[in-house]
């Protein structure tokens, strides 16, 4: 594998695979729980590769997934660009700071895109936190989204998962 470039030494914690659970809620729909598997890759470039998969902890059906790219820029900065199966496209600004156990890395949305079928979505805000390094049980991901769509046009709290680093 090559090395991780220089620009991507910020996000080195959130490489590999994380899983955990989490809960959703947003207006128009019922509460529901969760399964999440978060994957982050590299090839060298000032970018990391960012996968992410969802299912019902109950029944085992998928819910949700997305792909995407976060550019590391210099100064902290960043940009992530995502595109997920059910039409919607985001493109977010944002930053990456460390912080006393760990890393948090907060995003906005830029741009939302729909194509004609797709639910509403007007704006999304993202935030992933690593914590705990150095514990005995391990970092975790924490993983939380707030959207504004379907008719609601103010960020809503929506999904928030906590997640452990499984390589």
């Amino acid at each position: 594998m090559p090395d991780l470039h220089p620009q991507c030494e910020p996000l080195a914690l959130l490489l590999g695979t994380w899983q955990g659970g989490g809960t959703g809620h947003y207006p128009t729909i019922d509460d529901f729980a969760y399964t999440e598997e978060l994957t982050f890759g590299h090839v060298g470039k000032p970018f990391v590769s960012m996968i992410q998969r969802t299912r019902n902890s109950v029944t085992g059906e998928p819910l949700h997934s997305e792909a995407g790219y976060i550019r590391a820029l210099p100064g902290g900065e960043l940009e992530l660009t995502l595109a997920q199966p059910s039409g919607v496209t985001e493109i977010h600004l944002g930053t990456v700071r460390s912080s006393d156990d760990g890393l948090v890395i907060e995003l906005r949305s830029e741009e939302v895109g729909m194509t004609p079928s797709a639910k509403e979505v007007t704006s999304v805000r993202r935030e992933l936190s690593v914590v705990g390094l150095g514990t005995d049980g391990g970092p975790s991901l924490i993983s939380e989204l707030w959207m504004a769509a379907v008719g609601h046009g103010e960020l809503l709290h929506h999904l928030r998962g906590e997640l452990t680093k499984q390589n």
